[in-house]
């Protein structure tokens, strides 16, 4: 019932572009009037644009997000351009950020100097894992490894500690996987088999191209496979995961090293520069047991192998181009993607990612105005006083629940733009003309700082994006929202727009990443950010009763064709994000409305309407058929047209904005909607 529902929301995008003309905020030329809000919203909103999109070659996917992206970009390119003359006509000053910046991206678009190095740059880790003779000696390589190409099938690293989120410990998990999820290698249908047979030819292809010969590498890469298999049925589901309780298993080193007998834990610590570690936190115990076994259960000849191959598809990007040129050739069975990035936005993007502080502090000075973070700010204050009201009106929950989540709340750390105290990188070593050598300094760099920091106070000015980044993002842990400036900008917030544009995008982000705080994960979590429960346990009842509805409904979703379905549990803290962040934006643009006075219609469409359109608006994508398959099987946030029709269809107040009635697609009936916020 609730698929035939869903089947009929929806209407045909049209065959063209229904108008030109110049540009706004909301521009009608990108609405398709031929479906009617009430059946499609995100074609109504989307169906002119759709029709005259087409994707870049060079894309999985183009729509809101990758416009700013790549006008992001191209500042940050700009920045990049400068920073490498200063370099080059020796007017930036050597070991300063500007220097190490500039000498960076030189590095990684001086394609001749890589091309000429071949794998010269990876062969000390081939002649290790070539010395290989014995179990013994593969558990003995395997931190050292690991510690310079990041080989090993499990990864450890500093974190707060998940009930005293403020001292940091020792965390352990699971990896070392190939294909993107774990349920890749075990799914019977024929595209999954298909992906499969591709993944093994392409491992096989880039074990050639390391030397090895045609059979040789053919047998190497089905042993691989087999191997990453048994990986694979040791790995904890996905959606398993997105339960905190889950992953927490905290222990002496001592009681970890039962699960790994044949591991020597502390000799691999110590290859990764870690100090002394006495606690720790396994995430999935059970895969730490099942991968001790296969160090000793598995021909050390299928490891020997299993390394070069990972070793091979971690620097791809860093070696001669035919290495590179391979790699992409098979991520386009998961992306669609025509051709690669030009090198420089590839480069662009890679430093960005080793020096991101340092080029984001450039980036918000040509970007981000004082103005514009008070502005930014002000509409943060706004909502977080909103959604307290809200709280406060919830006829489900109860007045003790009520009072806690209002702390939380209040316990917010709001970031805005960018830190207030940027990342010291006088310590990372930066190599003029030797790309992958950069790459493993910045590898030890990001290393040493994370183990420095067991055991000590949680610093909690630290951000997890930098400056130039299009996203935002809630930390249960630091009981945080932080948005980057990169997604401060049009269309997502615009000083020139009308406050329905800013709150229907902008507005309704920042509430989504508010009530993170409050969705199936992040209410799990005191106002500390402690992993604790500070719910009722008929409130909780409720609230799951109320999950489960949403669940269900985008379980109901489908994409591409009727058997490949949305994953409602993957997705469900998305979707209560969206679920709440559109419904406090939406209260606080009232409150604005009642404060400031109601405008004249502007296009013919009331605030409201505008709101609901400038939410649908900066969703519009348009994505490979490939990427859509990856993403439903990998993305935690629902397919752009879901996190359109989905949410307002739960919407009382979309509803009236736009005249609905009961039985159109964009109603969702009583029975079946989520009462949350």
């Amino acid at each position: 019932m609730i698929a035939a529902a869903a089947v009929s929301l929806t209407c045909a995008a049209p065959l063209a572009a229904q108008q030109t003309g110049a540009s706004h905020p909301l521009d009608r030329a990108n609405l398709d009037t031929t479906c009617a809000p009430c059946t499609d919203f995100y074609t109504f909103a989307n169906g002119g644009w759709i029709a005259k999109t087409s994707i870049p070659a060079a894309y999985s996917s183009w729509g809101s997000f990758n416009e700013l992206q790549d006008h992001n970009t191209n500042v940050v390119h700009q920045i990049l351009d400068d920073e490498a003359a200063a370099v080059r006509d020796r007017k930036a000053k050597p070991g300063t950020n500007e220097w190490k910046v500039g000498t960076f991206y030189a590095a990684c678009m001086d394609t001749t100097a890589i091309e000429a190095l071949g794998t010269k740059p990876i062969e000390p880790q081939l002649q290790e894992i070539a010395s290989i003779n014995s179990s013994e000696a593969l558990r003995a390589s395997l931190g050292k490894l690991d510690a310079q190409a990041g080989l090993a099938p499990f990864g450890f690293y500093v974190r707060p500690d998940t009930k005293n989120s403020s001292e940091e410990i020792a965390n352990a998990g699971q990896g070392g996987l190939g294909l993107p999820e774990r349920d890749y290698y075990f799914r019977k249908d024929d595209k999954s088999k298909a992906l499969r047979e591709a993944y093994v030819a392409h491992v096989t292809t880039m074990l050639q191209l390391s030397g090895e010969s045609e059979s040789e590498a053919s047998a190497d890469a089905q042993q691989i496979m087999d191997l990453e298999t048994k990986l694979a049925q040791a790995s904890m589901p996905r959606v398993a995961m997105r339960d905190p309780n889950a992953t927490y298993h905290k222990m002496l080193l001592s009681e970890m090293q039962k699960l790994t007998p044949d591991v020597d834990l502390q000799a691999f610590l110590h290859s990764l520069g870690a100090p002394v570690v006495r606690e720790i936190n396994v995430a999935q115990p059970a895969f730490f047991s099942a991968a001790d076994s296969l160090l000793t259960g598995v021909p050390v000849a299928t490891w020997k192998a299993y390394l070069r191959w990972h070793l091979l598809d971690n620097t791809a990007g860093a070696l001669a181009s035919r290495f590179a040129n391979e790699n992409f050739k098979w991520s386009q069975h998961l992306t669609g993607a025509k051709e690669q990035l030009p090198r420089w936005k590839r480069c662009a993007a890679t430093a960005n990612g080793v020096l991101g502080e340092a080029i984001g502090q450039e980036y918000v000075k040509r970007t981000f105005t004082p103005a514009a973070k008070a502005r930014a700010l002000a509409m943060v204050d706004n909502l977080v006083a909103t959604l307290r009201a809200d709280i406060q009106q919830l006829a489900w929950m109860s007045d003790s629940t009520k009072q806690r989540a209002v702390e939380k709340l209040d316990a917010f750390t709001k970031k805005i733009g960018y830190p207030d105290k940027w990342k010291d990188y006088s310590k990372l070593e930066v190599e003029p003309g030797r790309y992958l050598a950069n790459l493993r300094h910045a590898s030890d760099f990001r290393r040493a700082d994370n183990w420095s920091r067991l055991g000590k106070p949680v610093d909690r000015t630290e951000w997890g994006m930098t400056p130039p980044t299009v996203n935002a993002y809630y930390n249960p842990q630091m009981n945080e929202i932080v948005f980057p400036a990169g997604i401060l900008q049009p269309p997502f917030f615009d000083p020139n727009a009308d406050d329905a544009v800013n709150y229907g995008a902008m507005g309704a982000v920042i509430g989504h990443e508010m009530t993170h705080g409050f969705d199936d994960e992040g209410r799990q979590f005191d106002p500390k950010g402690n992993l604790r429960d500070w719910w009722t346990a008929e409130d909780a009842a409720k609230y799951n009763a109320q999950a489960k509805l949403v669940v269900d409904q985008f379980n109901s979703y489908t994409v591409l064709d009727s058997t490949t379905h949305v994953n409602g549990k993957l997705t469900l803290g998305e979707n209560i994000g969206d679920l709440g962040g559109l419904k406090i934006a939406y209260l606080a643009l009232e409150k604005s409305l009642k404060d400031k006075g109601r405008p004249p219609l502007i296009d013919g469409f009331t605030p409201e309407q505008r709101f609901f359109l400038s939410w649908a608006q900066v969703w519009r994508e348009e994505m490979r058929p490939e990427m859509q398959r990856t993403l439903v099987n990998v993305n935690e946030h629902a397919p752009s047209k879901w996190r359109v029709d989905g949410p307002l269809s739960n919407m009382p107040e979309f509803r009236a904005a736009w005249g609905c009635k009961d039985g159109d697609p964009m109603v969702r009936p009583d029975s079946l909607r989520a009462h949350i916020w």
